[in-house]
């Protein structure tokens, strides 16, 4: 992803915020939410657990019994 950033500084040239274009923005928010999910899936994998019915599982996540991440 090739990003145009605009640097907003002080009268001693000191970095205080930075200025993108908007689709660019969105761009990369789509791409940290991606990270997350895949983050979470990662971590998710990574926890042992017993496998449950399709079933069952819905009505947990329904009840509100479950585990968040």
């Amino acid at each position: 992803m090739i990003v145009h950033p605009k640097f907003v500084v002080d009268e001693n040239q000191n970095r205080h915020a930075v200025l993108l274009p908007y689709e660019e923005w969105e761009k990369i928010i789509e791409e940290i939410e991606e990270l997350d999910a895949i983050r979470a899936y990662d971590e998710a994998k990574s926890r042992p657990s017993e496998p449950m019915a399709f079933d069952d599982a819905v009505k947990e996540i329904r009840k509100g019994d479950f585990l968040e991440l």
